[in-house]
């Protein structure tokens, strides 16, 4: 229940911001919409967009007709699992960027500042090296998200003192165990052949070449599970950041909204990071330039940096697949590519804003 003190807290939003809010959620939607059709039909064996739109009618009842055995082959096993996969781990981690920066204060967190990212990474490097097949196909996806979810609880275990987790304490303990899983995977490498460290590059440098029906539908409860929560800690969010003293007096359980929240954060990026490698710089980027256009309330930011993430990984998927065609680019090397440049100019800014380094 809302209290007064929360009521009176709670800034307005101006019309015009709403109205930007609005605009930018059509465009970014209208944007995925096309990018998605382009998506399915471009590529090695081009489907014309008509045939596409023709073949989702056929399958869902509506007219249309269904294409060729190869083009029907191509679309709905190869190009339509890989778009929905990009779409899930795109909104995943671009949600889950703007929930690290609300709960951190800082708008150049991400995701694999706690230690995620590199958790999940100990646990695919780990299951390759080591031969393990205990589930098929099935290892190297459950091992990475096992993994990446010890990490994250690993990194909040050690980060309380008296019952509580400070900011910085937390950030700290997630540089300590990202430096540890890096030398972890370097020997894991170290003791692999060349087989293995073959397949271990490719999973490191991040990509949807191997989406499946099954591996969408194995990250599909995670994302819709963490996407789903994700709005409703928009109000706390927006409180927090007055301040943690403002929030409690606000009635927010600072405390427990930091464990919830990071334990949501992780179940997005180890369920992304699982199935796709690791893809930097999404996480970051996108609540980033959100913020700059529409402000820091949360109530947009969260849902809007779930559109935009999923955008910018279809968009990248896209990119990866024709630029150098026909061989395919690894898509976090092509979001670092892009990134890295983008996160310079960022702190440039903050730099100019603030006279000085923070």
């Amino acid at each position: 229940m809302t209290t007064a003190h929360e009521a009176s807290a709670r800034p307005a939003v101006p019309p015009a911001r709403r109205s930007t809010a609005v605009t930018l959620t059509a465009g970014l939607l209208a944007a995925l919409l096309l990018c998605c059709l382009l998506s399915a039909g471009l590529g090695a064996y081009s489907i014309p967009l008509g045939d596409v739109l023709a073949s989702a009618q056929h399958r869902i009842g509506l007219g249309g007709h269904a294409l060729d055995r190869v083009g029907e082959s191509v679309l709905w096993n190869v190009r339509l699992p890989r778009v929905v996969l990009a779409l899930l781990v795109g909104a995943s981690l671009g949600c889950a960027g703007a929930l690290m920066q609300g709960v951190f204060g800082n708008p150049l967190a991400e995701p694999g500042v706690i230690g995620i990212s590199a958790g999940a990474a100990v646990g695919a490097v780990a299951s390759i090296a080591l031969g393990l097949t205990f589930l098929g196909n099935w290892t190297i996806t459950v091992c990475a998200f096992a993994a990446g979810l010890l990490t994250v609880l690993l990194v909040y275990a050690l980060s309380r003192s008296g019952g509580r987790t400070e900011v910085v304490t937390l950030i700290l303990t997630g540089i300590a165990v990202n430096a540890f899983a890096g030398a972890l995977i370097g020997l894991f490498i170290f003791f692999a052949d060349n087989a293995q460290i073959t397949q271990i590059t490719f999973w490191q440098l991040g990509s949807l070449a191997q989406a499946t029906w099954p591996k969408v539908l194995a990250v599909l409860p995670c994302a819709v599970l963490g996407l789903a929560l994700a709005p409703f800690y928009a109000r706390k969010l927006d409180l927090l950041a007055l301040g943690e003293r403002p929030a409690r007096h606000l009635g927010v359980d600072v405390e427990r909204l930091r464990m919830v929240l990071v334990l949501v954060v992780a179940l997005l990026t180890a369920a992304a990071v699982a199935v796709a490698g690791i893809i930097s710089f999404v996480g970051l980027l996108v609540p980033h330039l959100l913020r700059m256009a529409n402000g820091p309330g949360h109530r947009f930011l969260v849902p809007g940096s779930a559109l935009g993430g999923a955008l910018v990984l279809v968009a990248g998927d896209l990119a990866a697949r024709t630029v150098a065609d026909p061989a395919e680019l690894p898509l976090g090397v092509l979001t670092a590519l892009f990134g890295s440049p983008f996160f310079f100019w960022l702190l440039r800014r903050t730099r100019r804003k603030q006279g000085g380094w923070a």
